[in-house]
């Protein structure tokens, strides 16, 4: 990612930010919005020219930075992510729909007219893909933030990283880290859960371990992750099934390599047992 300092037009002007939807629930827009008193500091050092989960009012691009939620899952958006990507300096695709497809990307493994004609009265005016994708999939993107929602913090990280001219500092190791860090216990050894926590990227701060609970991927797979260390010890010792094996990688991220690569691994696996 580049990391030059983004530069005013004037002495006054400030660097504009527009935030983007796409298909998605808004959850990550609303992490944004619940840094509160810091979304002060951020309306104080950028403009946000562009944002309609915040105000109505909207600026013509050019933009500075714009962040975007959601993947792509309609013909409409896929041309519309195109001209994102051209009115914008810098693009950052912020939560899991935006860098890996999100819940949505199950249909990928499906019939998307079958499940159309389950939802919809009339799937014959529905448009949509035959998969739902992330951006990066489209068009270039300058940087990635994971998470189901995305972590606010990591957002006001990044934002100031390019007001400052400076790389952001995220983390790219496993969960693992954060959960030694807080002193918790292995789910996975001491209650026998089937955690995905050494595979998947830390950012949440062991939300789920710290609740007792096995992480189930929110932030997609770490730098260079063991999954076959991984599955062998869920299928070995915790005797996990190739279905389960399946159902557990794909969720949030299951799209996102390796986690697809992993689950189909598994499918196949489930199909040779039937």
């Amino acid at each position: 990612m580049p990391v030059q300092t983004i530069t005013r037009k004037t002495e006054t002007a400030k660097p504009k930010l527009a935030v983007y939807k796409f298909s998605s629930c808004d959850g990550c827009q609303l992490s944004l919005l619940n840094l509160e008193d810091e979304l002060l500091d951020i309306v104080g050092a950028v403009e946000i020219a562009y944002f309609l989960e915040a105000r109505r009012a909207e600026q013509p691009p050019p933009y500075d930075i714009g962040m975007v939620e959601g993947s792509i899952s309609t013909p409409e958006e896929a041309e519309r992510i195109r001209q994102v990507r051209r009115d914008c300096k810098y693009l950052v695709t912020i939560g899991a729909c935006a860098t890996s497809g999100g819940i949505q990307a199950l249909r990928n493994w499906a019939d998307v007219d079958q499940y159309k004609q389950y939802v919809y009265a009339h799937p014959q005016y529905v448009a949509s893909l035959e998969t739902a994708t992330p951006i990066a999939t489209h068009v270039f993107v300058d940087f990635e933030l994971r998470g189901c929602p995305v972590n606010a913090r990591q957002l006001l990280e990044l934002i100031t990283s390019l007001l400052k001219g400076r790389k952001p500092n995220i983390p790219n190791y496993s969960l693992c880290i954060e959960c030694k860090r807080r002193g918790l216990p292995c789910v996975m050894v001491s209650k026998g859960e089937p955690c995905l926590g050494p595979i998947t990227q830390a950012g949440c701060g062991a939300l789920c371990p710290g609740c007792h609970r096995a992480c189930y991927g929110c932030f997609g797979p770490m730098e260079q992750p063991n999954m076959d260390s991984l599955g062998h010890q869920l299928t070995g010792t915790q005797k996990r099934t190739a279905r389960e094996m399946k159902h557990m990688l794909r969720m949030f991220n299951g799209y996102l390599e390796p986690f697809k690569q992993a689950s189909d691994h598994y499918e196949r696996q489930e199909k040779q047992n039937a």
